[in-house]
């Protein structure tokens, strides 16, 4: 009984932590102050659970580095899959933070885990007490800073033996993709929305289209520039009122305060006759204070969808 008391103690207590800490950064009318898209609460919420988990672990336990670096992560995944089970978080959000989280939790224990090895026990508590109050502290500083939104590119291409105005055809028209036809793989994994078709009111600059996509998602296009057979340059936009509130979490909803895609452009490049190199780029904005570890996930999602449709432009212009 006493064994399960302990281990209860050891998981309930960082879980019952990191929920306070969500909650308080998730309500609305204090986002100016405290908000979960911002790196206080990436890296101190999963520390601080950490730093309660060695906290109140048997001295015996501590004192081995692996138990300090790996048993916070048992709050941790419990946090992860209760909040998706009880819809608070978003899978795909989730699988984006959990490697921050992770290491996060393991620093939050490596410092417990000192400070419980030191066995000063009154400054013990000292520390642990504001290593749990930082997020609160800390959180208002960092939202002075002024968000700069970084804009981002992400490029692909892909070779098509046939000829351009057949590649061409499938550039400005795409007809509707059947559901097995998707071979987005990071993309479709993270339940991303899949594109269906799109299709030119007419060639030329001026020209607009509907990128219509799964779940929802609509990409409004206006070409500003055109050349036949060669280029084509568009600006995209998404209106997040749209987009249905169970297509994509809050916080990584294309249009809203954090993530927008901007513009593409398809050009075409002749390498040898009838083989053509079809080079597909966009730009992105990304609008938090952790841009830098954010765009590495959003880049890779973006060139993923743009590789699928490349990959049916081809299959598409190289078939009889």
């Amino acid at each position: 009984m006493h064994l399960v008391k302990s281990i209860l103690r050891i998981i309930c207590i960082p879980l019952l932590f990191a929920f306070a800490m969500r909650f308080f950064f998730g309500i609305q009318s204090w986002r100016d102050l405290y908000t979960v898209m911002s790196v206080t609460f990436l890296c101190l919420l999963p520390s601080g659970a950490g730093a309660l988990t060695i906290y109140f672990s048997s001295i015996r336990n501590v004192e081995s580095f692996a138990y300090r670096f790996f048993m916070p992560w048992i709050p941790i995944f419990a946090f992860f899959i209760i909040t998706v089970a009880i819809a608070i978080e978003g899978w795909a959000c989730w699988i984006m933070v959990l490697p921050v989280f992770l290491l996060a939790a393991s620093i939050g224990g490596l410092i417990a885990g000192y400070l419980r090895l030191r066995k000063y026990k009154s400054a013990q508590r000292l520390h642990v007490s504001v290593i749990l109050l930082l997020p609160l502290i800390l959180s208002p500083l960092e939202q002075l800073i002024k968000i700069v939104p970084g804009k981002f590119e992400a490029y692909t291409s892909i070779v098509i033996h046939s000829s351009k105005e057949k590649i061409w055809s499938n550039v400005t028209r795409v007809r509707e993709i059947e559901p097995g036809q998707n071979k987005a793989g990071f993309a479709q994994f993270m339940e991303f929305p899949q594109p269906i078709k799109a299709e030119l009111n007419y060639e030329g600059v001026g020209a607009t289209r509907e990128a219509i996509f799964s779940h929802g998602l609509i990409f409004h296009e206006k070409v500003w520039e055109y050349q036949k057979e060669k280029k084509m340059m568009f600006s995209i936009t998404a209106y997040p009122y749209e987009i249905p509130s169970t297509t994509m979490d809050e916080h990584i909803t294309i249009g809203g305060n954090y993530f927008d895609v901007l513009d593409g452009a398809y050009e075409l490049e002749e390498i040898y006759p009838s083989i053509y190199r079809l080079h597909l780029s966009s730009h992105f904005t990304l609008s938090t204070t952790f841009n830098f570890y954010a765009s590495w996930w959003a880049r890779w999602i973006m060139k993923d969808i743009q590789n699928n449709i490349l990959q049916l432009i081809k299959v598409r212009a190289e078939s009889k």
